[in-house]
Formats: C-alpha cells, sequence, structure tokens
C-alpha cells in the first residue's frame, strides 16, 4: 500500500518544480542613475524592454539598444540571457542578469531566475521578481 502511494506521488513531486532567485550585488545600486540595457540581437521576447520598464517603475532612467549606441550619461550597462522551452507553448524557464559600471566595465550586480516547472510565471513577472530583489535598498 506505501509502495503505490509512493509510486502515484513521485509524479507530483517531479511535476511540481519550484522557482529559484538568487541576487547578488557588490555595491549599493541605488546610486546608479541611468542603466542602459544591451539588446540581444537574438531576443525575440523583447526582455530588453521588461527590463526598461521594470527598472524605470524602480525610479531609474533606462533605455536599451546595441552597445555601440551606450549614451553618455549611462552609469551602469544591464545584459541578460534568456532561455525558453516549448511545452505545448513557449514559456521563459531562466533569465540572468548581470550589472557592470558603464566606463570600467566592472561587475557590481548579478541575478539569477529559474524555473524548471510545468506552470511557469509569465516573463513579465520574472523580470519583476529578478530586478526587485537586485535592485532592494541594502
Amino acid at each position: 500500500m506505501k509502495t503505490l502511494r509512493l509510486v502515484l506521488l513521485l509524479p507530483l513531486v517531479l511535476l511540481a518544480g519550484c522557482a529559484t532567485l538568487n541576487t547578488r550585488s557588490v555595491v549599493a545600486l541605488t546610486d546608479f542613475k541611468h542603466i542602459y540595457v544591451v539588446h540581444r540581437l537574438t531576443d525575440d521576447h523583447h526582455i530588453d524592454e521588461l527590463l526598461v520598464r521594470e527598472l524605470q517603475s524602480l525610479g531609474h532612467q533606462a533605455s536599451a539598444g546595441p552597445l555601440t549606441l551606450l549614451p553618455d550619461n549611462a552609469d551602469a550597462v544591464l545584459t541578460y540571457a534568456d532561455r525558453w522551452e516549448w511545452d505545448f507553448k513557449t514559456y521563459l524557464i531562466e533569465l540572468n542578469v548581470e550589472l557592470r559600471t558603464a566606463r570600467t566595465d566592472k561587475k557590481l550586480a548579478d541575478g539569477h531566475f529559474l524555473q524548471p516547472t510545468p506552470k511557469p510565471k509569465p516573463a513579465a513577472e520574472v523580470v519583476h521578481e529578478l530586478l526587485s530583489s537586485l535592485f532592494k535598498a541594502k
């Protein structure tokens, strides 16, 4: 009887999966006013636009584009790597971000979000959680 319960519960445990969020910063990020998000040429999901909107809602000036068009007033540069999966629909499974100084290219912070689950959060929610955690006042 116990073995039957375990066999029936095993698929539920495997499907439950949980999201993980890890962020770390070297310095407080509140002093960085203008953040430039580097647009990835392979970004078909407009993650750069989501990142810019979220940074603006957190009180930062933000813009996006190729690194060659880095504005003179940029304090920091945010790069990202996104990974998408298809399981009857396309969803964001992983997002990594890295923040560096605009002029000296020193690493300021990074963040990682992974959601290996059959019921994933929308990309906008992932971006919100990741950047909110990364830019929270220390």
